[in-house]
C-alpha cells in the first residue's frame, strides 16, 4: 500500500498553527469527521491519546508519528501536517515537532498496520524529503512531494 493513496487534500492540514501537541493531535483526528462515524471519531482520538500516554510518538529530527489502531475500522486513515511554527511534543531528542504523520489502522490488520508505519518512517527519515516538505504551503504541493519520493524510494 503507498502511503500517498492514504492522504488527500482534505486529510492535509498545511502550514498549521497550533498551541501545543494536544492541539495538533485533534486538528489531525478532526479531518476524519464525515469518513467515520461519530463512535468511530472518538474511538480514534481514545487510541491516539492513550497511545501518547505510553510513549511520545516525536521520533526525533522534528517529526511526530502518532498512531493507533481502531477495532471498528476496515481500513487504515491518515493525516499530515506541517506546523507553522514548531512545538514542543516530548520527542525523544528534546527538539520541537514541525511535521506530523498519523496514522489509524484496524485491529484486525495489524501487520499492515506496522508495515505502513515502517514504510513511513523510511521515507521521513530523508532529510531532503523533509525540506521538500516544510517548503510545500498547499496540500496538493504535499501530495505530490509524498507521491514523488514514494516512487522514487520504493518503485511503482
Amino acid at each position: 500500500m503507498k502511503i500517498y493513496s492514504l492522504l488527500d487534500r482534505s486529510t492535509i492540514l498545511a502550514n498549521l498553527s497550533v498551541e501545543n501537541k494536544d492541539d495538533l493531535l485533534h486538528k489531525m483526528i478532526d479531518v476524519f469527521k464525515g469518513r467515520v462515524t461519530d463512535e468511530q471519531l472518538e474511538d480514534i482520538r481514545n487510541s491516539v491519546f492513550e497511545r501518547e500516554k505510553i510513549m511520545s510518538t516525536g521520533v526525533g529530527k522534528n517529526l511526530a508519528i502518532p498512531h493507533g489502531k481502531v477495532a471498528s475500522l476496515d481500513d487504515s486513515l491518515a493525516s499530515f501536517s506541517v506546523l507553522k511554527q514548531p512545538i514542543d511534543f516530548d520527542s525523544i531528542d528534546k527538539k520541537p515537532v514541525k511535521m506530523a504523520f498519523l496514522l489509524i489502522g484496524p485491529e484486525k490488520k495489524n501487520s499492515t498496520h506496522i508495515k505502513l508505519l515502517s514504510r513511513i518512517s523510511r521515507l521521513m527519515n530523508s532529510s531532503s524529503f523533509r525540506d521538500t516538505l516544510s517548503n510545500c504551503k498547499t496540500p496538493e504541493e504535499i501530495l505530490d512531494t509524498f507521491k514523488q519520493e514514494e516512487i522514487q524510494y520504493f518503485g511503482t
